[in-house]
């Protein structure tokens, strides 16, 4: 979440790859290598889509569309090398998972929903630019139970989406936090808008208007269940952990497992 300006691509690029060939090295000279190897990935790998839901299966991975600006393009190729680096990693005895996580949706402080939320609860959680961008999420509770899910089903390797089975159009996302908020009303922001304030907040409007519609096949098959599939569900529950919490003067609770 900054600008991409050429130190921070370098920055971005560098702290994940380099982070992940040092990890690969360490597994290789020990005595005792780990059982498993779970590294972060993203789902900003797949391309920018509205005709279909991207699993790993046939996922069609971004970089080349027409008309793609370079800052999603640069997020792309940040995945890849991610991944290139993770996989090129000489560690036979270790099983290997690269977690595809969509946004992870908390209750804690400075979090993506945390952001969210405040620009709902000032009035300006109405759609971001056209609305139909697909958004995958995940609850973070579903996030934490996957992961136990993944050390622990040995038949798992490669690639897995950590995500949401339920991608939703922005539009839809936007509406879902509004009333789990209790606010009935948000303004629009379109494109030229995010344009022009996305320096003033130091961010990229890659964030919001990539159409992300990715989903878990692999946990699915694997007959993974989801405590909160859909959005609404869990931003009620997000949003009242969120409550309880500035209630009660106290952090909100981590997520359960």
């Amino acid at each position: 979440d900054c600008r991409y300006t050429a130190a921070n691509r370098r920055e971005i690029l560098e702290s994940r790859v380099d982070a992940t060939a040092v990890i690969g090295r360490a597994i290789a000279q020990v005595a005792t290598p780990p059982a498993v190897w779970l590294n972060a990935s993203t789902t900003t790998i797949y391309r920018h889509a509205f005709d279909r839901d991207m699993d790993e299966a046939s996922g069609e991975p971004g970089g080349d569309e027409p008309g793609a600006p370079s800052t999603w393009r640069f997020s792309i190729g940040v995945a890849k090398a991610w991944e290139r680096a993770f996989f090129d990693a000489a560690t036979p005895w270790t099983r290997k998972v690269a977690l595809r996580s969509a946004m992870v949706m908390s209750p804690g402080r400075g979090g993506v929903l945390d952001v969210l939320t405040k620009l709902v609860r000032f009035g300006l959680g109405g759609r971001l630019g056209s609305g139909r961008q697909y958004f995958s999420w995940i609850h973070g509770t579903d996030f934490t139970r996957a992961v136990e899910f993944l050390i622990q089903r040995e038949d798992l390797e490669g690639c897995v989406n950590v995500c949401s089975p339920n991608p939703v159009p922005n539009r839809d996302f936007m509406s879902a936090l509004r009333k789990a908020a209790g606010v009935r009303l948000g303004i629009p922001a379109v494109r030229w808008m995010l344009e022009i304030g996305a320096p003033i907040l130091r961010t990229e409007t890659e964030l919001v208007l990539k159409s992300r519609r990715v989903v878990p096949g692999r946990l699915l098959d694997a007959d993974f269940k989801f405590h909160f599939p859909s959005w609404p569900e869990a931003a009620r529950d997000l949003l009242g952990s969120m409550n309880s919490a500035v209630r009660g003067g106290t952090p909100p609770p981590p997520c359960k497992l």
